[in-house]
């Protein structure tokens, strides 16, 4: 993906919900969601581990259906198995974007939600890319 898309993303987004959210502050996916959050984005973790717990001061929900509030971008932190479900639950909340982090590709969640009409970014991390084209805050 040509760095001006993903450029527009990181712009347009507001709302990002992080599938395999961890309370553990050495995991890489509690390590970018309070990244995320310093750079302005709501983060709702989700993690059925966690859910109806706080994480980071966000109320962690169980699966995407359960967020009440309208989600941009659907942030997966999960094995690339995993994936397709995730895209499957992006699509049925009406989310914009999935970004695959980075190690999970999987091509038939991919065409999935861009068949649904999403942008998908695959084995990328949004806190590299928003360091890396200087949008720091």
């Amino acid at each position: 993906m040509s760095d001006s898309k993903i450029l527009a993303i990181l712009q347009n987004v507001k709302t990002i919900a992080l599938v395999g959210a961890s309370d553990n502050p050495e995991r890489p996916s509690n390590e970018v969601m309070a990244f995320l959050q310093g750079q302005g984005y709501r983060v709702i973790p989700v993690s059925p581990k966690l859910a109806g717990k706080t994480l980071l001061g966000e109320k962690v929900y169980a699966e995407l259906k359960d967020i009440e509030s309208p989600v941009d971008m659907v942030d997966v932190f999960r094995n690339a198995d995993a994936a397709y479900g995730v895209a499957q639950e992006a699509i049925a909340i009406g989310a914009k974007v999935l970004w695959m982090q980075i190690g999970v590709v999987n091509h038939d969640a991919e065409k999935l939600a861009q068949d649904a009409g999403l942008t998908v970014v695959m084995d990328v991390c949004p806190k590299k890319e928003i360091k890396r084209l200087g949008l720091i805050k």
